[in-house]
C-alpha cells in the first residue's frame, strides 16, 4: 500500500515537472511591420493583425508541440532604417530564435541579406519583391507568399485573355502604360509588366517610374493623357496612390482598365472612403482573400480557421471589408506555426535555423492546402529563386458595386470582369 501511494506520489510529481518544463519551453519570434507611418494604411497593419490572429490561435491551442509562441511585436515606421535597427536589436538583445512579417519589400530586401548572413532563420510574410531572393542563394529565408514577377505576369495575362472579347481590339493593338513607385516592390512589378506585356504582343506605350513620397504627379498624369493607354498597370503603396488618383480626375486623365497590384490597391475599405463610387472597377492582383475562396475547394477544416480570422478582424476593426493583407499575414503565420515548426522540432530536434531551414525545404502542401488555396513548395538551394514558394499564385480582383471579386483566372473566378469602364464613369474613356 505505501508503495502505491510514493509510486503515486513520484508520478504526480514527475507529471508537475513534466508540465512544467513544457511551459517553460518557449520559441521567440520577432514580428516587424508598419504599425505607423505611410505604409501602415497600405496593407502593413492588416497584415500585422493577421499575423497576430494565427500566433494567438495556436497558442491558445496550447501551442506547438510543448512550445509556447512568445511574439515581440516592433513598428518599423514606415522606415527602412528603423527596420533594419529593429531587426538587429531583435537578434542580438532580444534574442529571437525567427524574424517574421515585413510588409516593405525596401525593408524586406537589406533584411533578408544581413538576417543570412548572421544564419538567422526570417520567414516573410507580405514583402512582394522577387529581388528578395533573385540570385542570393540565400539560406535561411523563406516566403511562402508570391513574389513580384508573377504579379507582373497575371496582369498582363489577364488582359491578353479579354482583349478581343471586352475592348474588341486585336492583342498587338492594345495600348499599355506601366507606372510604378521606384522601390524593389514596384520595380520588380513594373518589370513583370513589361516583360509579359511584351512577350503576348502589347504596345507599351509608356513605362516610368516616380518616388513614393513624391508631392505632385501631374507630369506623369499629362504624359499618361499624351498615349492614350487603354489600361494603365500601376505598382504603389497608398499616399501615392491616392495622389495619383486625385490629379488624374482633375486633369481628366481616361482609361479602360486601371490594374493595381498589391499594397494600397489591396485596401478597397480607404480608397472607397476617399473616392466613393470613383473607387468601383478598380482592379487589384493580389494573393486572394481567404474569404473569397469556396471552402469545400480546401482541405477540410481550413474553411473554420478563415471563419475565425474574420471573426476576429471584424471585432477589433468594427469593418465588413476585410483586405487580402489580413489573409496574407495569418496564412503565412500559419504555414510556420502548423507544418515547418512542427517538423523542426520532431524531425530535426529543436528550433534553432538549421532544423527550421531544413524542415522548410521539406514542406510539401498541395494545391488546396492553405487558406489562400495555392500550395507550398520552396525552391532548393542552388537556383536563382531559392527560398521562394513555387506553388504561390496571385489572382485578379475586382471592386464592383462596393464589393470584391475574383475574375481571373476563369477558374477560379466568381463575376465577369467589367471591361473597359462603363460609360459615366469619372475615369472612362
Amino acid at each position: 500500500m505505501l508503495k502505491n501511494i510514493i509510486s503515486g506520489l513520484l508520478a504526480a510529481t514527475m507529471a508537475i515537472a513534466g508540465s512544467a518544463m513544457a511551459q517553460s519551453k518557449q520559441i521567440k519570434i520577432g514580428v516587424i511591420f508598419d504599425m505607423s507611418g505611410a505604409l501602415a494604411a497600405g496593407g502593413s497593419n492588416a497584415s500585422y493583425l493577421g499575423t497576430k490572429y494565427a500566433i494567438d490561435i495556436i497558442n491558445e491551442r496550447g501551442g506547438v508541440e510543448g512550445y509556447k509562441i512568445v511574439p515581440i511585436y516592433v513598428d518599423a515606421q514606415s522606415k527602412t532604417e528603423v527596420a533594419i535597427n529593429e531587426t538587429e536589436r531583435l537578434v542580438n538583445q532580444e534574442k529571437v530564435d525567427v524574424v517574421m512579417g515585413v510588409f516593405s519589400s525596401a525593408q524586406c530586401v537589406p533584411m533578408a541579406q544581413r538576417l543570412d548572413q548572421a544564419k538567422k532563420f526570417m520567414w516573410a510574410n507580405v514583402c512582394v519583391a522577387s529581388a528578395v531572393f533573385k540570385d542570393k542563394n540565400l539560406k535561411y529565408i523563406f516566403r511562402g507568399q508570391v513574389h513580384s514577377d508573377q504579379m507582373g505576369e497575371a496582369s498582363c495575362k489577364f488582359l491578353a485573355e479579354n482583349s478581343k472579347s471586352k475592348f474588341g481590339k486585336e492583342i498587338g493593338d492594345m495600348k499599355v502604360a506601366i507606372i510604378y513607385e521606384d522601390g524593389p516592390y514596384g520595380a520588380g512589378v513594373a518589370m513583370g509588366n513589361e516583360v509579359n506585356c511584351k512577350q503576348l504582343g502589347m504596345q507599351i506605350t509608356l513605362k516610368e517610374g516616380y518616388a513614393a513620397t513624391a508631392p505632385d504627379l501631374s507630369a506623369l498624369v499629362t504624359k499618361l493623357r499624351r498615349v492614350r493607354p487603354d489600361a494603365i498597370l500601376h505598382t504603389g503603396y497608398n499616399p501615392d496612390i491616392t495622389l495619383f488618383l486625385r490629379q488624374s480626375k482633375e486633369q481628366g486623365l481616361k482609361w479602360g482598365a486601371l490594374i493595381g497590384h498589391g499594397a494600397g490597391y489591396g485596401q478597397f475599405d480607404k480608397l472607397f472612403a476617399t473616392f466613393k463610387e470613383d473607387a468601383n472597377y478598380i482592379y487589384n492582383v493580389d494573393p486572394v482573400a481567404a474569404q473569397l475562396i469556396d471552402p469545400k475547394v480546401l482541405k477540410p477544416g481550413l474553411g473554420a480557421v478563415t471563419s475565425e480570422m474574420i471573426k476576429r478582424y471584424k471585432a477589433e476593426i468594427k469593418a465588413d471589408e476585410i483586405p487580402p493583407h489580413v489573409s496574407m499575414g495569418f496564412n503565412q503565420t500559419w504555414i510556420f506555426l502548423t507544418d515547418v515548426l512542427p517538423r523542426a522540432i520532431k524531425k530535426y530536434g529543436g528550433i534553432d535555423s538549421e532544423a527550421l531551414r531544413k524542415s522548410a525545404l521539406d514542406t510539401d502542401i498541395p494545391e488546396g492546402g492553405t487558406i489562400q488555396g495555392y500550395g507550398v513548395k520552396f525552391v532548393p538551394p542552388g537556383q536563382s529563386m531559392s527560398g521562394q514558394n513555387e506553388r504561390s499564385t496571385p489572382v485578379v480582383h475586382q471592386y464592383i458595386n462596393n464589393d470584391t471579386f475574383v475574375v481571373w483566372p476563369n477558374a477560379i473566378k466568381s463575376k465577369d470582369a467589367v471591361l473597359p469602364l462603363p460609360k459615366g464613369h469619372a475615369y472612362a474613356n
